[in-house]
């Protein structure tokens, strides 16, 4: 449950993002949205992950092109690793904004790694490796254009690093977690797009809302859409469910960005619309760390 803190920091959020010209900088030095789950001795907020959840469903809602998921891994990263001088060297500088980091997941630190959230715009790779994790350099990186263009991906060409840290297994657990909450935000933002159109859109003399057919496929639409938050508002008190709460929030998100274009119609398929965009986001963030049946597969090794 949250509390009237958390409902305060999502509207702020909220009304920042609505402007719609909402800067990462502005994000992070007005409402210090990339410091909540940093500690205090670093330049943050000093508060949990719980925080940063309700800032990445708000930044997932409106799909903002915002570096928030890359910084809340690397600043998790950069804390797991233990390493104090890399923490009191980066961590300022992520909180401020000033400083983009991300996280690779690679087998070495000699090898090409593609689909880098933010690879190709970040000042600092934090690798993560099973011999460790360290701060990757490397030879060059571009950009790849994708379908989803609210992401943007980069192929990394890793030549080394330094090591600041051992293997940290739950690093994408937490990873998993923070994007489920952005899954929930988009697919919030579906129903309510498909509700408010199917108000207006009149069809036989009546709006299409009205009928009972349409009302039980949008209640079908809510429950989803409530139990994801359920899942992945859990997942951040207990990492154990991450898998679980990444299988069901990104069917939720698949599930609904398709019952969204399928309500609104023939409009819905138009460039002008933005309902091709949550489908793409739904199809990308399904893939983004680990593919949905590495997530069943290790749900069935833990019953």
């Amino acid at each position: 449950m949250l509390s009237a803190e958390h409902e305060d920091l999502r509207d702020a959020v909220r009304a920042m993002l609505s402007r719609g010209n909402a800067s990462w900088s502005g994000l992070c030095q007005q409402i210090g949205v990339a410091g909540l789950a940093v500690p205090e001795e670093y330049g943050g907020a000093g508060a949990t992950l719980l925080e940063a959840h309700v800032v990445l469903e708000e930044t997932g809602r409106v799909l903002a092109p915002v570096p928030m998921l890359s910084a809340t891994m690397a600043a998790h990263a950069l804390l797991l690793s233990g390493d104090k001088a890399a923490c009191a060297d980066l961590l300022p500088g992520i909180v401020e904004g000033t400083t983009i980091a991300t996280v690779v997941w690679a087998d070495s630190l000699a090898e090409t790694v593609r689909y880098v959230l933010d690879g190709d715009t970040a000042d600092v790779l934090v690798v993560s490796t099973p011999d460790g994790l360290f701060l990757g350099d490397s030879t060059h990186r571009v950009h790849t254009p994708t379908m989803d263009e609210s992401r943007r991906l980069a192929t990394v060409h890793l030549s080394g690093g330094t090591r600041i840290g051992p293997p940290a297994p739950r690093l994408r657990d937490i990873a998993l977690v923070a994007q489920t909450a952005e899954q929930v935000g988009a697919a919030q933002q579906c129903l309510d797009m498909t509700v408010e159109y199917t108000k207006t859109r009149v069809q036989f003399g009546r709006p299409i809302g009205s009928f009972q057919a349409l009302k039980h496929r949008m209640a079908d639409m809510h429950v989803l859409v409530e139990t994801a938050r359920s899942i992945s508002y859990a997942a951040v008190e207990n990492l154990d469910l991450a898998a679980a709460a990444a299988v069901s929030c990104g069917e939720t998100l698949s599930f609904v960005a398709g019952e969204m274009i399928q309500l609104h119609g023939g409009i819905a398929i138009t460039w002008e619309h933005d309902a091709h965009r949550y489908f793409k986001r739904a199809h990308s963030s399904a893939h983004l760390f680990g593919q949905p049946h590495e997530h069943v597969a290790r749900i069935s090794r833990a019953i």
